[in-house]
């Protein structure tokens, strides 16, 4: 959580961000994990009934922008990009769709980390086209743990490709 907080942290730098909005931004870096390694039973409890079909690995970015909002959250937008981190949505603001990219390329990661590294360095400069990269490689492997996307996913994934290929 925190590499994804500092990324996000420096990419609201980056871009110019009032202050305010880049601790908005660092604060999604360290919340959206917050539930990660929570008991999928547990985690499904928590969840609204739009979530309840997500596999269990899944489930902990619903599950706290839920609790989130239980304990007095009321930023629409903090708690729609926490939800969606790893599913993407059309609603998600420029925040969320940092985050979702800074959660996949987060130089923990080690699984292609070349790639992820190179996407890291054209971020935020290239956010639209970065995260419809990410968002091509997270639909493939959502596919393979559900079967099919869920329709807030290819929406994203729709919306990315026109406001990367205009």
């Amino acid at each position: 959580m925190t590499r994804v907080s500092n990324l996000m942290r420096e990419w609201a730098v980056v871009r110019a961000e009032c202050e305010d909005e880049v601790e908005r931004w660092a604060a999604l870096g360290h919340l959206h994990d917050v539930l990660r390694d929570g008991d999928p039973v547990e985690l499904r409890a928590m969840v609204d009934d739009e979530f309840a079909e997500l596999p269990g690995q899944l489930l902990h970015g619903p599950a706290a922008a839920g609790r989130l909002a239980r304990e007095g959250v009321g930023d629409d937008g903090l708690l729609r990009a926490v939800a969606f981190h790893t599913l993407g949505h059309p609603a998600l603001d420029t925040a969320g769709v940092a985050l979702y990219a800074a959660d996949f390329l987060e130089p923990g990661r080690a699984v292609r980390a070349r790639w992820r590294a190179s996407l890291r360095g054209r971020m935020p400069g290239e956010m639209d086209d970065v995260a419809l990269e990410v968002a091509s490689a997270r639909t493939k492997h959502l596919r393979g743990i559900s079967g099919s996307l869920r329709p807030e996913t290819a929406a994203f994934l729709e919306l990315l490709k026109v406001r990367a290929h205009g």
